[in-house]
């Protein structure tokens, strides 16, 4: 099985839209709110977007041949960064798969993962792995919101297909 170049950028747009919606519903929130402990293993809002900027970044420097740093920095927990940064990363990303082919998402990346083990997958792989982890976390996320009485934006992914049309 193989996923099309046009379905993997459609999916990348859907990640930034996404993420978008999500990050303006977190800039409403109070500092408090945005630090709220929620006992799971990013604790907080910010620290479960954090995660999710940081998987980007590096998947990002993984797909562009490159060895990723350090997966998160405490400086990497601060909305306003991920407000300044992430929708640059998220631009990089459709920068990169602007180029993408149906042949070239077939091809296979090797990499290694944050533990040094070496691994191998298709880079349609790799992307709606990106998108889906994405999806998961930012769905926890929305959860939070709910959980502290906000309503969250309409993340599905339904809901972007009816914005395009």
């Amino acid at each position: 099985m193989t996923v099309s170049a046009n379905t993997l950028r459609t999916h990348l747009d859907y990640t930034t839209w996404a993420t978008a919606r999500l990050l303006a519903a977190a800039a409403e929130l109070s500092p408090e709110e945005q630090s709220r402990d929620f006992d799971t293993s990013d604790k907080s809002v910010v620290g479960t977007l954090a995660h999710i900027f940081a998987a980007d970044r590096v998947w990002m420097a993984r797909v562009h041949g490159r060895t990723p740093g350090k997966f998160i920095t405490p400086a990497d927990r601060d909305l306003a960064l991920l407000l300044r940064e992430w929708p640059a990363l998220l631009a990089l990303w459709k920068g990169w798969a602007a180029s993408l082919t149906d042949e070239s998402a077939a091809m296979v990346l090797t990499y290694q993962d944050t533990k040094g083990n070496t691994w191998s997958s298709p880079l349609w792989q790799i992307v709606l792995h990106v998108v889906n982890h994405g999806t998961h976390h930012r769905g926890q996320v929305a959860g939070f919101l709910r959980a502290m009485g906000h309503v969250p934006p309409p993340l599905d992914l339904i809901a972007y297909y009816r914005e395009l049309s």
